[in-house]
């Protein structure tokens, strides 16, 4: 029996369904679970001081690229629209093999979770020169991150009216064998798994009608769940009534793309009527602010969403466009919008945390995931508020997102410690920076 206590914080952050804080609160974790949430709690184990610092459920990240974590700042794409930016990036893309892949998402999770993300899902959508999903999956367990990757695809290139080019593109038998072959090797649908695959062909612009209702049954057929980009910008409600003649929730619910096994990436651009259809049929939604932002998308109608019962999590999306993947931040990037959009009192510090870690483990379908309760996985996080970032804050829960820290003290994943001290435990990161950075000069060059 392994026992770790993480004691004294002065709040704990439980997220159960009171939403309970514990002021000068302990959290006992046994063998990867929540024992017990308190105070005076007791360990023969380790204990792991937490005075001057909140402790919050790990944070779930519901949409991202790893791959494009070799593709930030990339100049022909730093202004342009999203099906722009798109065609900047594909060459590039082309040129990836198993080693950018591999490297990329150790990057991409090492900055998940210095920035207390215990739990992610990734959309890899594209396969060059012999890349496999199992490169990511690989990444992940060297970290020993929560990790729900995706095997997406692309079918449809540019000689067949598609915007990705042909040498991106998959033949659509093959892309179906292969996510056959991938879940039935790595999904583990055992609660407090490691591990859950899902199947993601890209977009509505990038597929086929053929291709999107294939992958939805045989994901229903596999009890695995179904993730694509769905009403990003308006170039994207534009290409889905000129060619499929009609709105993309509906085009989603004539596939089978709705349902409690269903998420969607953005639907920034989502009208009254696609809201409550996700509402209906439980559909879930990944939430990405910053890139909303940084690709001048809009701004998603969360609050609608939230006040009608969507599901909605928060998503870093790729590094390409976003150009960071810090999740603490895109929880405050949110609140902000919807105050943007609706006024200061739209969204609260504390309602974006929520949507942080419970939004998102609903989302992804963890019901064992995004709380400190007793049964629930040991996913925790431990801020230290006592630096600059939070000096004079009053509500230091609201510091988190109002104020920072920006980056995790400690995190457990399964009740293992994958940052200590805010440094990433578990790899030799500046070494995977640094090849990090030879691959990325040998693309551009």
């Amino acid at each position: 029996m392994t026992e770790i206590l993480i004691r004294n914080a002065e709040a704990v952050v439980t997220m159960d369904a009171a939403r309970s804080e514990v002021a000068r609160g302990d959290v006992l974790v046994r063998d990867g679970t929540v024992a017990a949430v308190g105070q005076g709690l007791t360990t023969r184990g380790t204990v792991v001081e937490a005075r001057g610092c909140v402790v919050t459920p790990g944070l779930v990240n519901t949409h991202h690229h790893l791959y494009q974590t070799l593709t930030r700042a990339v100049p022909g794409g730093q202004d342009a629209l999203l099906f722009g930016w798109l065609k900047t990036l594909y060459p590039i893309w082309s040129r990836f093999g198993p080693e950018e892949m591999r490297v990329s998402a150790l990057t991409g999770l090492a900055e998940l979770a210095l920035s207390g993300c215990t739990l992610t899902s990734d959309h890899l959508y594209l396969y060059p020169n012999g890349a496999r999903l199992e490169d990511t999956i690989d990444a992940a367990r060297e970290i020993g991150m929560r990790f729900h990757p995706t095997r997406g695809a692309m079918s449809i290139g540019e000689s067949a009216g598609g915007l990705p080019p042909d040498t991106l593109v998959e033949r659509e038998e093959d892309i179906l064998k292969d996510m056959a072959r991938v879940v039935d090797a790595f999904h583990d649908p055992a609660e407090g798994a490691m591990v859950r695959v899902g199947l993601a062909p890209c977009s509505p612009f990038s597929v086929s009608r053929d291709l999107m209702r294939e992958a939805a049954l045989l994901a229903r057929d596999k009890g695995v769940m179904l993730h694509t980009h769905l009403a990003e910008n308006d170039e994207d409600i534009a290409y889905s009534l000129a060619q499929f003649g009609c709105r993309p929730g509906q085009y989603a619910e004539d596939l089978g793309w709705t349902g409690n096994d269903v998420w969607h990436a953005h639907c920034v651009k989502l009208d009254a009527g696609e809201i409550d259809l996700f509402a209906q049929s439980r559909t879930g939604v990944a939430h990405c602010p910053c890139s909303n932002c940084r690709l001048g998308s809009g701004i998603a109608p969360v609050r609608a969403m939230r006040d009608r019962g969507v599901k909605v999590g928060l998503g870093v999306d790729g590094s390409a466009s976003n150009d960071a993947g810090n999740l603490i931040g895109e929880a405050r990037q949110a609140m902000l919008l919807q105050r943007v959009a609706r006024g200061a009192d739209a969204m609260s510090a504390r309602e974006a945390l929520e949507i942080a870690t419970l939004g998102g483990a609903r989302v992804l379908g963890r019901g064992d995931c995004g709380s400190l309760e007793p049964g629930k996985r040991a996913d925790v996080a431990v801020w230290d508020v006592s630096g600059i970032e939070a000096a004079g804050a009053w509500d230091p829960v609201a510091a988190l997102i109002l104020c920072g820290p920006a980056r995790v003290r400690d995190l457990f994943v399964e009740g293992r410690q994958v940052v200590r001290g805010g440094q990433v435990a578990t790899i030799d990161l500046p070494r995977v920076i640094e090849t990090q950075n030879r691959l990325a000069a040998r693309l551009a060059g």
